[in-house]
Order: C-alpha cells, then sequence, then structure tokens
C-alpha cells in the first residue's frame, strides 16, 4: 500500500481529520485542489452527539502489577490514563500539538524566560471537596524536585525555585531561560493534589473521576466524581480497565463486545476494521521515532561523508513498510515531527540514493565495515530493522556487520557505550525539548555525542526567545543542521494506532500518546 493509499484509507476510516489529511496530502505533493477533491469523494464523517453517562470499558496493553497511583511513578498507557481520569495538570497539550490552560488559566514569561508567572483557575475543588490553590500547586510540583525518584525529576532539574504570589499565582524561577517552559508541564506525571496529601491508595485530585477499585496489573475501576468543572468534558458514569498485554486478546475484547476501546493496534490487522461493521480505527501521527545514531566524535563517524553515504543508502520506505505496515512516517535525519507546529516542512525529504551513497562513500577516502549493534530491547523490529539497513547499504557499496546484542544488558552495557546502535524517542510537548534533552552538546543522553557550535548558539537563542516568529527561524535551521551535518540516522516515525467500537465519541487523534495523549476517560463519551 502507497503512503497515499493509507492516507486516504485512514480518512475514510474516520482515523484522520480532513485537517490533518490535508496537511500529510500536501507534504506528498499532492496540491490543494486534487486534495480537496479526494476528501470529498470519501464522505463525511458522522456528527458526534455526547450522551452522558455510561460505562467505558478499555482493555489496555501497558500496564504491570507494580504500578502505583502516585504520579511520579507512572510508567506506561494504563497508568498515565488513570492518572488522568483522578488528576489534572496546569498545562494540556492539544490534538493541535499546542499548550493551553488546564489548572492554569494563563501564563506570563518574564525577565527573558527565566521566571514564569502561572496564574491559577479559581473555584475548581479536589474531590474530598477543597478548593485548589497555589499552595496544592507548589507541593504537587515540588514531589518532583531535588533528591525525588519522579520520572519527571530530570524535566524539573530546570526549576530553581517555586514560590506563592497569592492564592491563585505562583511564580517559577529558572536556572536558564526556556520559552517553551509551559510544555513541562504538560508531563503526565505532574498532576496536581492537595498540599501535603501522601496517601496515594486513597487518592485526591480535581479529575473526572475517583477511584473505585485497583488491583494493580489486572483490572482499575473509576466512577464519576461528581461535577467536573471542566466545560465539554467528563460525560461518563464510570470506567473500567482490564490490562491485556497480548493484542490477539484485545481484538477478540472489542470484537465480542467485551471492551469499548483499545490500544496498540497491530497495524497487520488494521484492514480487518474496514471489513468489520461498527469498529473504528485511531490513527494519530507520533512523535515516536527510530534513529542510527553514530558516536561523530569516533571514526569513521568523525567523517562526514561517512554519514552522509549512511543517509543516502538507507531506504526509509522499505523500513517504514516492514516496520509499521506504512502507519507512519518518513524521517529525515532530525527528532521533529510532522505533527509538531515548529516542524520544518520546507526540507526536503531525503530519500535511498545508493549512486549518492556511493559518492560520498568515495570522497571519503575510506573503505569501512561499520559494525551497528542492535537489539529488540531498543524497539520491537530493532534486529529485524538493522538487517533492512546492513543489505540496502550493501547495494550502495557500504559494507556493515551486524551484531545482534541480548535483551538484557542493552541499556547497562551497549547503549551509550558503542560507536554505531539503534535506539527510539518518544516524541516531546515541544520542538526545543528534544533538541535540548538529545543534541545538545554535553547533554547526558546525548547518544551520538553530537556538536555544533552553529546548532548549540541556536538552541540557546530558541529557548531564550519568546516570539514565535524568531523562535521558528531558530529550530528550522536545527532541524537543517540535524539534517545535513548531524550524526542520527532517523528514517521512520509512528502513527499511534487505537480502536473502538463506533457507538464511542470523543476521541481526537493525537500525536503525543495513544488515547488521546491519556486524556481519553476526560474526553470520552457514548454516542446519543
Amino acid at each position: 500500500m502507497s503512503q497515499w493509499d493509507c492516507l486516504t484509507e485512514r480518512l475514510r476510516l474516520g482515523a484522520i481529520s480532513r485537517r490533518a489529511f490535508m496537511a500529510r496530502a500536501t507534504a506528498l505533493g499532492l496540491s490543494a485542489p486534487l486534495a480537496i477533491g479526494a476528501t470529498g469523494s470519501l464522505g463525511a464523517p458522522a456528527a458526534e452527539t455526547p450522551k452522558r453517562g455510561g460505562t467505558l470499558r478499555l482493555a489496555l496493553a501497558g500496564g504491570s502489577r507494580t504500578d502505583r497511583i502516585e504520579p511520579a511513578s507512572y510508567a506506561d498507557s494504563v497508568m498515565i490514563s488513570v492518572g488522568r481520569g483522578l488528576f489534572n495538570g496546569l498545562v494540556e497539550l492539544t490534538a493541535e500539538g499546542r499548550l493551553a490552560p488546564e489548572l492554569s488559566s494563563s501564563w506570563e514569561a518574564r525577565n527573558g524566560a527565566v521566571v514564569w508567572v502561572f496564574n491559577l483557575r479559581k473555584g475548581v475543588k479536589f474531590s474530598n471537596g477543597q478548593e485548589f490553590t497555589a499552595d496544592d500547586a507548589i507541593y504537587s510540583l515540588n514531589l518532583h524536585r531535588g533528591e525525588s525518584v519522579s520520572r519527571a525529576s530530570a524535566a524539573m532539574k530546570a526549576v530553581n525555585d517555586i514560590k506563592k504570589l497569592d492564592k491563585n499565582q505562583i511564580q517559577i524561577t529558572l536556572g536558564a531561560p526556556d520559552a517553551d517552559f509551559p510544555a513541562v508541564l504538560t508531563d503526565p506525571h505532574l498532576l496536581m493534589a492537595p498540599d501535603g496529601f501522601k496517601d496515594w491508595s486513597r487518592p485526591i485530585g480535581t479529575g473526572a473521576f475517583v477511584l473505585d477499585k485497583f488491583d494493580p496489573g489486572v483490572r482499575i475501576a473509576l466512577k464519576r466524581a461528581g461535577d467536573y468543572w471542566k466545560e465539554g468534558r467528563g460525560h461518563l458514569d464510570a470506567a473500567e480497565i482490564t490490562v491485556i498485554g497480548d493484542w490477539s486478546e484485545r481484538l477478540d475484547a472489542l470484537i465480542s463486545g467485551q471492551a469499548d476501546i483499545v490500544n496498540r493496534v497491530d497495524h497487520r490487522t488494521v484492514g480487518l476494521f474496514a471489513k468489520t461493521p461498527r469498529l473504528n480505527v485511531i490513527v494519530a501521527p507520533g512523535g515516536w521515532h527510530a534513529v542510527l545514531a553514530m558516536e561523530m566524535d569516533k571514526p569513521p563517524y568523525d567523517n562526514l561523508d561517512i554519514r552522509l553515504a549512511l543517509k543516502y543508502a538507507v531506504d526509509r520506505e522499505q523500513i517504514l513498510k516492514a516496520l509499521f505496515g506504512g502507519y507512519g512516517a518518513l524521517g529525515n535525519d532530525h527528532p521533529i515531527p510532522s505533527g509538531d507546529p515548529y516542524f520544518n516542512k520546507d526540507l526536503p525529504q531525503r530519500k535511498r540514493d545508493p549512486d549518492k551513497a556511493a559518492f560520498h562513500l568515495k570522497k571519503s577516502g575510506l573503505d569501512p565495515t561499520l559494525l551497528l549493534q542492535a537489539s529488540d530491547a531498543a524497539f520491537p523490529g530493532a534486529v529485524d530493522v538493522a538487517a533492512l539497513v546492513q543489505s540496502s547499504a550493501g547495494k550502495a557499496g557500504l559494507k556493515i556487520e551486524l551484531k545482534n546484542e541480548p535483551v538484557d544488558g542493552f541499556w547497562d552495557n551497549v547503549w551509550l557505550k558503542a560507536a554505531f546502535v539503534e535506539n527510539c524517542w518518544k516524541g516531546r510537548a515541544a520542538a526545543t525539548q528534544i533538541l535540548w534533552d538529545v543534541y545538545r552538546a554535553g547533554a547526558p543522553l546525548n547518544e551520538s555525542h553530537w556538536k555544533n557550535d552553529r546548532f548549540e548558539q541556536l538552541l540557546v537563542d530558541a529557548r531564550s526567545e519568546t516570539d514565535e516568529g524568531k523562535r521558528k527561524g531558530y529550530i528550522w535551521e536545527m532541524q537543517a543542521i540535524l539534517h545535513e551535518d548531524g550524526s542520527a540516522v532517523i528514517p521512520v516515525f509512528r502513527d499511534w494506532i487505537d480502536a473502538s467500537r463506533d457507538i464511542l465519541g470523543g476521541h481526537t487523534p493525537h500525536g503525543g500518546f495513544e488515547m488521546d495523549n491519556g486524556y481519553i476517560l476526560d474526553k470520552a463519551f457514548f454516542k446519543a
């Protein structure tokens, strides 16, 4: 199936919006009139009228017997969705990739984006009737600072101080400018609880639900907390999550009517949904991407022509089809996905070109054998991807030796130690976040040892610039530098694929993460 066929099929299934369809179609080179004509031929989606009430039954992968209610501990999809049902954060990442107020009502940057003032929403109450105030926000954020073992502690290390300005206003002071700091607060771990709260077995939050039953890794039940403060959200009476790791079992639960919605749809079964009445697929272009990282301070990867030879040798379309059945997007050797507001759409898409690969290999003056260390610990299918890279590179004259590393020990013994290794990264709420975390010189996660003086200056400029137009220019140039000079091959991005019964509405395809970036309980409803 071609990329165009995949795109039109997703639209026909209602898996992407017309807006997203138009953006993707344009990126594929289709003119606007033709794209509009294509959307017209596929029929208009049925209107969704919410009905208040009902129990949503979810069959989800991504749960564990070690799961806990404490937001700092959330590791995967099940608890992220539960957390979003019980609690709220200060800032929400929308399906369009923009930031929107949640428990904050607005925010303002001061002192060159070093100081941030957040105005908190008034009148919101916790499930115990207590009003949400600045004291609660400060306590909740501080749970992830200092010596905290929270999964958000790394992101919060940028914070030097949090103080109360008044009952409904807090000030956060950073150690360095960051114009995208509000995006940090979209992290699913940074959820609000009452000041001093510690009894996570009986959670108190401002979300649409309260906890009913909790059997971690097996079943979790929630029930309506009462009137929800968010307009147009919180339609359901209850939700029941059953943790099912096996895809075939989740599929059986959906088809048999035992579940209303499932996650992590196997791309090989997507065609089944077109033939099965009353089922829908929800596809969202995501920021998850595979990486082939070369340590640029070690030979032969310190030679730009070797890096370019590899970039032109990789068959990205083949990897996309083999790994995801076409449900994703081609990578362009930078980590910013097409759904990001700062995606450089003017940057030409690099494609496999054996002649250019051979040209750069010859220009390098070298004839190396590259040792690629791969393991399915990096991501499912990583070893298969490595074999495809070896094959396509060989056809361009670039020799690659594969070393299949065991799953056990990969992260301790191979990653951040091997000169040429596979990995993957999830997307971030803001483009500067992943550029700072993974490509900044000296960053602990800079697996490719990437260093470029111009890139470093642009990154500092982008993080201190609050003017969107100027910041966009900096971020676009950084993508271009990584595309041409970087030491990472990024061949593909992956879509998130969920599926549901057609009586369910409110599920917006969201590039942040599956299950509407974890907001499924907040937004879902049964159609009237």
